[in-house]
């Protein structure tokens, strides 16, 4: 029952409204009154009457999030509908209309659909986008208005451009979806077939041959082996035949198709002509045959023939092959070691395989025995092949590259051992030795020499210091070259035998040229890398060394351990140097000054001055950056805190080196290592950076000039001076005791 319009009984919409303003509804566009704002509302923001609100775009339901825009929290995100739509066909008897499958793709950042028909083979029909993607309109009368997702939904058709897509399905994202919008996705439903696709599929079965001929499927023999071969070594003895001989033959056998073939293994001068092939490659019988007639090799066999010749006849075939013809082929298992194989009249027997077959055979037939059948006879081929004698002109090998071709070539160095042992930083790899002539005359016996060995292309370099009031010019006594040892023809058919780096040492005597020089001395490098390397020098190899004593020792155990305590009244486990010479040689006679030295350096006391001065170093750093003029410490310092990123002042090693470098401070590579080593560093092996460029600066820490004995050159070196070196004077016997007898001595 509705009131009656009295006062006291209606409404005044107006009761609470704060909003009073007025839409923009009429204009002026080309010098005419219009209206312009049919979709605006009224005052207030209230709908007019009869006005409904279009919306321009999907209307989601606010979450519990944060409010993104659709295009930043619905990106990449698509709806996936299966449709189809019918498509009409005219004056065809096949088909009046067509079943067309697509796909609906609706974009949710943009409201954007696509269609995609998927392609069909030999369709004849354009396929694939239908409608690219972008904002549909609806069909008319709301054609101002596009789709959004509330018109899609399983079971609805809509009308894109005139063509009515029934929706059938969707996936599973999409499902999920339109459930939490609060849609009801209704069943999905099949796609009808089409006719004209049923109607081509049965045409394509009735042109199948009812009785199709066998497939003989190949493809994956050839995929498993295909660039695989087996190869076996065979031999064929063809010495019954007039102006025969016995010939080596190479069998190839391909496991992807079963094919062989056969190659010659031509020797030099054999008089025959290199053919590239014995045998082309294809399947190999076992059993020689008489040539078929045509169509009687065949795949399948015609049993009779019923009707008259061509169309309307038939035929029955043969299905079990009575009368088909049989051919053996040699294959994989018939291969072994020992086996006689018939080709084409001809017997080879294998004689031998390669890796790759033994392993082939081992792992699929499980063969372990593979004893190579010997088939050559002594003799027969081999014959050395003799060189001219050396003729002295030019080096040996040179001599010897002229002889080996019509076109002389110079002979090949050995360019790797040249780049290993080449001179590199301070590692000269060049052993010097200080010698003296193992002569009579007494104005030779006073004369030292520098033998140098350079281990990059094992030439000898002897050098004379100058002495004065000697009456003897020094300087080069022997040009640096290879020295061929004594008592060698000078002509000979056969290489000459050189000294080698294992042939130097101290104590050794070597001849050069007639010269016979005793090896006194060498300097500290020879002596490290000698014992670095005791495969290449026996001589200095600790480990043979105390084996070599401890069988010469034997049973007299008690008699070294006297002479030990009877030149150690103290007891204090150290011996002199002289004294331990004189015991090694009561024990082995036989024993070098080489060997001797290596033992007593093994076994020696070391001091404390071995250890490097970090002021003195530090005092050469700062030297070097003056002599330079180099002022860049704050730089650096600016450069290492940039690599500090835990900013605690510590750096990794490499990285301050790193830094030095780029800024191009004065200093060699080795004087930076050292400077680096000798900074503080922490449990993690970091270098405070900060300590070592201080001790470098020489304007705000400058460390007094120190005396320093530079490193003198190369021929300056005249031996061991004693009273500047740490001579090897004291030996810790208690040690090598031990290595000799045990600890329980």
């Amino acid at each position: 029952m509705a009131l009656p319009f009295l006062p006291g009984n209606s409404f005044n919409k107006n009761l609470g409204k704060t909003k009073y303003h007025l839409s923009h509804h009429f204009d002026t566009k080309n010098d005419v009154t219009m209206m312009v704002g049919e979709e605006r509302p009224g005052i207030g923001g209230e709908l007019l009457r009869g006005q409904k609100v279009k919306p321009r775009s999907s209307v989601f339901p606010r979450g519990n999030g944060s409010n993104l825009p659709a295009w930043v929290a619905f990106d990449r995100q698509v709806m996936c509908f299966d449709a189809f739509f019918q498509e009409a066909v005219h004056e065809k008897r096949e088909e009046q209309f067509r079943v067309r499958n697509c796909k609906i793709y609706f974009y949710l950042e943009d409201d954007s659909i696509q269609v995609i028909e998927p392609r069909t083979k030999n369709s004849q029909i354009p396929q694939g986008t239908l409608i690219r993607r972008h904002r549909v309109p609806k069909p008319p009368p709301n054609d101002d208005e596009f789709y959004t997702i509330e018109d899609f939904n399983v079971g609805k058709e809509i009308s894109l451009y005139s063509k009515v897509f029934k929706i059938t399905n969707c996936d599973e994202f999409t499902r999920n979806f339109l459930r939490k919008l609060g849609v009801k996705v209704n069943v999905p439903d099949e796609n009808p077939a089409d006719p004209y696709t049923k109607y081509r599929k049965s045409m394509d079965e009735s042109m199948q041959a009812l009785r199709p001929y066998e497939k003989h499927d190949t493809l994956k023999q050839f995929l498993d082996h295909d660039r695989q071969v087996l190869r076996f070594f065979c031999y064929w003895d063809d010495t019954d035949s007039m102006f025969g001989d016995p010939r080596e033959m190479i069998l190839h056998y391909f496991l992807a198709d079963d094919t062989i073939e056969i190659r010659e293994v031509i020797s030099p001068n054999s008089g025959r002509d290199a053919a590239p092939m014995f045998l082309k490659r294809g399947k190999l019988p076992k059993n020689i045959e008489t040539l078929r007639q045509p169509g009687e090799v065949t795949d399948r066999t015609v049993l009779n023939v019923f009707g008259p010749t061509g169309h309307g006849g038939r035929y029955i075939l043969d299905s079990l092959k009575t009368g088909a013809v049989r051919t053996d082929f040699y294959k994989d298992s018939d291969l072994t070691l020992g086996s006689v194989l018939n080709v084409w009249g001809r017997k080879y027997v294998i004689c031998d395989l390669d890796d790759f077959t033994k392993e082939y055979y081992r792992t699929k037939f499980g063969i372990e025995d593979f004893n190579t059948v010997s088939y050559k006879k002594g003799g027969y081929g081999g014959v050395e092949r003799q060189w001219p004698p050396y003729n002295g002109w030019g080096s040996e090998e040179d001599s010897l590259c002229s002889c080996m071709g019509l076109l002389p070539k110079p002979p090949k160095r050995d360019f790797i051992k040249f780049m290993e042992k080449d001179r590199r930083g301070l590692d000269s790899n060049v052993l010097r030795f200080l010698a003296k002539m193992d002569t009579s005359k007494p104005i030779d016996q006073d004369r030292r020499f520098i033998i140098s060995y350079f281990l990059s292309d094992d030439t000898i370099l002897v050098f004379e210091p100058p002495v004065r009031n000697s009456g003897i010019i020094g300087g080069k006594f022997l040009e640096r070259s290879r020295v061929k040892k004594p008592e060698q023809p000078l002509y000979s058919t056969q290489m000459s035998e050189y000294y080698l780096s294992s042939d130097l040492y101290v104590g050794s005597r070597v001849i050069f040229n007639s010269h016979v020089f005793l090896l006194i001395d060498a300097d500290e490098y020879a002596f490290r890398y000698m014992e670095e390397c005791p495969q290449e020098f026996p001589k200095a190899n600790i480990e043979s060394i105390i084996n070599r004593l401890r069988g010469s020792v034997g049973k007299n155990k008690d008699e070294v351990k006297s002479f030990f305590m009877r030149n150690d009244p103290e007891g204090s486990g150290v011996l002199g140097y002289d004294q331990f010479v004189s015991l090694l040689k009561q024990v082995d006679s036989s024993l070098t000054d080489q060997e001797i030295m290596t033992l007593a350096r093994f076994y020696s006391e070391r001091p404390s001055e071995d250890a490097i001065d970090s002021r003195k170093l530090f005092a050469i750093i700062q030297e070097q950056l003056r002599k330079r003029n180099y002022e860049g410490f704050s730089k650096l310092v600016e450069d290492c805190q940039q690599h500090d990123q835990g900013k605690q002042g510590f750096v990794d090693p490499e990285t301050v080196r790193t830094v030095l470098h780029a800024h191009h401070v004065p200093l060699p590579d080795d004087l930076l290592r050292a400077g680096i080593a000798m900074t503080p560093a922490n449990e993690r092996g970091e270098v405070q950076y900060a300590a070592l460029i201080n001790q470098m600066n020489w304007r705000d820490a400058p460390v007094p000039p120190m005396q320093y004995q530079p490193i003198v050159d190369d021929s300056q070196w005249q031996g061991t001076n004693q009273s500047n070196k740490i001579s090897v004077s004291r030996i810790c016997y208690n040690v090598l005791l031990e290595d000799f007898f045990g600890k329980s001595s």
